[in-house]
């Protein structure tokens, strides 16, 4: 447990929901360039991957949230503050969130850790070693990763680091069929409902999109597509089987996670407070504000304070194995 967290909000913007909306709307990441590759998967569908190099034995691999992708400012923000940390980063799109559809009738989910597995075994050859961020339920499919599948990580990979995390998806779940939060699920379903809507002009047979605006919630989302199209019983069996919180305690990476007391996405069940006290390897941090995937600060780098935290703590835990070189300095 870190505690007191060392993130203090800029003036009025205190409120979790401000934290959360400002960065989507407002910020700008204009200096990140990509290069883009794409890799086929095992199960003849692709991935498409965004690399920011530096030149550097260091990789961190980033997963983002739910419909986002590697232009979000999130994302952008992440890998210029790692790349002035001295990390090459390879910021990987979900299936069907790079612009165009994938091939198959699956698309990504909470519980895609397979995919972010294949990302990890085909970039892990250049590198010396590797750390894994991801956001929201880029973070639960990290955890997933560390954790369910423990005993096959790349030995490659020794840090990760993960913001507000929904690692108990019921109770995330939950949290967002809120009133307070109908902003943010009409805006979801809408964007969920346009990928359902690319998958019926590919799979007219096997999927349906009629009545789809009548959806109210993640539930009933999860229940009518994610669960049968990835073979779980119904929304419930797919979020008990895809929740990372009861893995938490197997991941033997030194992993951050930071996720704000005032998050308007999750709920107490989100935060692994026990989890956490009983692994040395998980260092939780819960600053009392942030929202979801906020820490919003002003400075004249332009990085956020999870930024720079996680950027700090991939530093630290990297160099007890990799020394860095004099000319691999973080910019301070």
């Amino acid at each position: 447990m870190i505690s007191p967290a060392n993130y203090s909000p800029p003036p009025f913007m205190q409120n979790g929901h401000i934290q959360t909306i400002f960065p989507s709307l407002f910020r700008k990441v204009t200096t990140v360039t990509y290069v883009r590759e794409r890799i086929d998967t095992p199960d003849d569908d692709f991935l498409d991957l965004d690399w920011s190099r530096c030149g550097c034995r260091r990789l961190a691999i980033i997963s983002h949230g739910l419909e986002g992708d590697s232009e979000r400012a999130y994302v952008k923000g992440m890998v210029r503050a790692l790349n002035m940390y001295g990390w090459d980063c390879l910021a990987w799109n979900f299936r069907g969130c790079s612009g165009r559809p994938n091939r198959r009738l699956r698309s990504y989910h909470s519980g895609s850790f397979d995919d972010l597995a294949h990302v990890v075994e085909h970039a892990a050859g250049d590198y010396a070693c590797i750390g894994l961020m991801g956001f929201s339920i880029g973070g639960n499919i990290t955890l997933l990763y560390l954790g369910k599948n423990r005993d096959r990580v790349n030995p490659r990979v020794n840090c990760a680091a993960v913001l507000s995390v929904p690692c108990d998806l019921a109770a995330g779940a939950a949290a967002l069929a809120r009133r307070s939060n109908a902003l943010y699920m009409r805006r979801f379903l809408r964007l969920l409902g346009e990928k359902v809507a690319a998958k019926k002009v590919l799979f007219p047979a096997r999927i349906d999109d009629s009545g789809y605006e009548k959806l109210r919630n993640f539930r009933e989302f999860d229940e009518r597509y994610t669960a049968p199209i990835n073979g779980f019983k119904n929304a419930d069996d797919y979020w008990l089987q895809c929740s990372s919180k009861p893995w938490i305690k197997a991941i033997s990476v030194p992993t951050l996670m930071i996720s704000a007391s005032n998050d308007p996405f999750l709920t107490p069940a989100c935060f692994p407070v026990e989890e956490a006290a009983a692994n040395p390897d998980i260092y939780l941090e819960m600053p009392a504000s942030g929202g979801h995937v906020g820490f919003i600060q002003f400075n004249h780098k332009g990085l956020y304070w999870s930024e720079r935290r996680t950027a700090e703590f991939f530093a630290r835990h990297v160099n007890r194995i990799h020394p860095r070189k004099d000319d691999d300095n973080p910019v301070t």
